[in-house]
């Protein structure tokens, strides 16, 4: 008897025509506030990835996952996936804290670390973590020499 298995395709598709270029943590904070939906980023915790492309240009963002008022699940597995998926050798690591509290927690910055460590594994460059606040402000691992 001849044994079958699901056939699996992995496909990815650009849409848009230009991309927008992160230069410094202040470029992706807008741009990720600007996606962020205003009504519920004082609400909840959300996760979110960042994908960007070799010269650092915006391929997409993914909500990983949306929490409650104190934190949020992060499965790195499927983050991982997602980054392989779409090919992105680049990432940024953002979160809201509904709070306004810009310090990120101990639990913050163990979650950062094992995602870096991670990433080395599969070439995957962490290129900052940000916490965002429902004012606009933010915290950037990589410009507080966290990251």
């Amino acid at each position: 008897m001849k044994s079958k298995v699901n056939e699996i395709q992995v496909s990815y598709k650009e849409k848009l025509e230009f991309s927008l270029s992160i230069k410094c943590s202040a470029d992706a904070n807008e741009i990720i506030f600007n996606h962020w939906d205003k009504d519920t980023i004082g609400l909840y915790e959300s996760f979110k990835i960042m994908l960007l492309n070799n010269s650092n240009k915006v391929k997409g963002i993914y909500q990983l996952s949306s929490g409650g008022i104190t934190g949020t699940l992060v499965d790195i597995r499927i983050l991982f996936a997602i980054a392989l998926k779409t090919l992105s050798p680049c990432i940024i690591l953002v979160h809201n804290h509904p709070s306004g509290k810009l310090k990120p927690s101990e639990v913050d910055k163990q979650l950062t670390e094992k995602i870096v460590k991670a990433s080395k594994f599969l070439d995957i460059a962490v290129l900052d973590h940000l916490i965002i606040t429902p004012s606009g402000e933010y915290f950037s691992f990589a410009d507080n020499g966290i990251l």
